[in-house]
């Protein structure tokens, strides 16, 4: 897969998740997708990813700003860096209470892809800035 068209799958990807559309996003990854995300399991497969989606879709409302991505010349490999603005809806297991509070907090992710879809996906956040704003109650007014 050349670059572009790597880059090009990414950006179709986010657009899906700002549109809250979890069947678009499934429709960019492989039937054996591998699911990382930083504090969590892995989870393989579109089935947990479809779950994993909707439990977000849950507890949260975001959405993705400040975008870039970058691919291997290659197209294998990709690798996003974007900040995360969001809601906390309802209690998540684990986390502290929710009742609406904002967030905004700089994320990455990885990729793999294989035969023109996105075979791995590892997502990384700083979780204890993400705990701090949602127990203070308000977000920072700009993301650096």
């Amino acid at each position: 897969m050349p670059e572009h068209d790597a880059i090009s799958l990414i950006e179709r990807y986010y657009e899906a998740f700002n549109r809250g559309d979890a069947k678009g996003m499934l429709g960019c990854l492989s039937e054996n997708v591998r699911h990382d995300v930083n504090q969590g399991a892995r989870r393989v497969g579109k089935k947990l990813f479809a779950e994993f989606c909707a439990h977000m879709a849950r507890c949260y409302k975001e959405r993705l700003t400040d975008m870039v991505i970058m691919a291997s010349p290659d197209g294998r490999r990709a690798a996003a860096e974007f900040a995360v603005h969001g809601e906390y809806l309802a209690t998540d297991k684990g986390l502290p209470p929710a009742h609406g509070q904002t967030y905004v907090l700089p994320a990455g992710a990885f990729f793999t892809l294989e035969g023109g879809l996105i075979s791995r996906v590892t997502t990384y956040y700083n979780l204890a800035d993400w705990t701090a704003q949602v127990v203070k109650g308000q977000a920072p007014r700009a993301f650096a």
